[in-house]
């Protein structure tokens, strides 16, 4: 995952006013009470993180989400918010929320009443619904300029075009997907029976931390491409040193992890229809980004969207593979901000 910064600024303007209590970036939790998941199952007592940065103006029309990525939480969001940034919170009011299962919204390591895997499986639109919820109910937010999101955080944002096709201007997908191709499932099904068939998972009922090297690996493998990990992120001269850190995964719950894997794996706009139908049911302008070498998530059903939808789309075309965005920032914020400004 990228290099994070933390930072924050303090917006002031008599003619702006704040949607949160909380100072520029401070962590908030929103309580939502009992909440029906797709399934039929509920979570109890569900809790959303969230931080705003910027200020909401008089209008209330320049809200940005900007929901997490895969084991991501909004403390790493702030590397992308502020002035001049991907998400440019002089301009924009940025609401940046944590998914359903990254261990700071609820989630199987921190529910005391459905912990561990008692707590329900979830799917990208549960997450989309929750935050709606935190939206309309909390912050009493009933429209967004923009839902953009990285990753998953991109699944998040195709879901929220089509599940709620008036409540935004726009969406800014950037490296995710519309539907998971086979080659999508291959790795996040791996992934899953890699945690599954560990022996110390023991069913999500273990009591420290499983060392599932073999997960982070095939994780690791899969967000780069071959020549980008050989010749920049891991030289053969330190490989037995990076091999021997993959550990640092293991500061994201198994559980946390599983159960997003699983609502990625479930993950379809089109819910059993066609791409086409759902595209129909799109509302919003989008600007579509994708990564053309992407070993994580492939770039062609968000290329065939954006194409039903006639998007603006960025290919980036370099060889960091699921990181591109990353390695390549200018062009993708240069997109952004032009399209995001109204």
């Amino acid at each position: 995952m990228p290099h994070v910064m933390r930072f924050g600024r303090l917006a002031a303007s008599a003619s702006l006013i704040f949607c949160a209590l909380g100072a520029d970036g401070d962590l908030q939790h929103a309580s939502l009470g009992t909440f029906s998941l797709e399934s039929g199952q509920v979570i109890r007592d569900l809790k959303l993180g969230y931080r705003t940065y910027g200020a909401l103006n008089a209008a209330r029309s320049n809200a940005i989400l900007f929901p997490t990525w895969f084991t991501g939480t909004t403390a790493n969001l702030a590397a992308y918010i502020g002035p001049g940034r991907m998400a440019d919170s002089s301009l924009f009011h940025v609401i940046a929320v944590d998914a359903l299962g990254n261990g700071v919204s609820s989630s199987p390591s921190n529910s005391t009443a459905q912990p561990r895997l008692q707590f329900p499986a979830f799917t990208i639109r549960d997450m989309v619904r929750s935050q709606h919820a935190l939206l309309t109910r909390v912050l009493k937010i009933g429209h967004l300029r923009a839902v953009m999101g990285i990753s998953m955080g991109g699944m998040q944002s195709f879901e929220w075009a089509v599940e709620y096709p008036e409540f935004m201007d726009r969406i800014v997908p950037i490296v995710g997907t519309p539907q998971l191709t086979s080659s999508d499932l291959l790795l996040w099904n791996g992934e899953r029976r890699a945690i599954l068939d560990h022996k110390d998972f023991l069913n999500g009922n273990y009591s420290k931390q499983p060392d599932l090297a073999a997960l982070w690996a095939l994780h690791d493998f899969a967000v780069s491409t071959p020549r980008h990990r050989s010749l920049k992120l891991t030289p053969r001269a330190v490989f037995a040193k990076y091999f021997d850190g993959l550990g640092r995964y293991s500061a994201f719950d198994a559980n946390n992890w599983l159960r997003q894997l699983e609502a990625m794996i479930s993950h379809d706009i089109a819910h059993g229809g066609t791409l086409e139908t759902a595209a129909r049911r799109v509302k919003a302008k989008a600007l579509v980004v994708v990564a053309t070498q992407d070993m994580m998530v492939s770039p062609l059903p968000a290329l065939e969207v954006a194409r039903l939808l006639k998007a603006q789309t960025v290919e980036l075309g370099n060889d960091c593979g699921h990181l591109a965005g990353g390695c390549e920032p200018a062009p993708v914020n240069k997109a952004v901000a032009a399209f995001l400004v109204p």
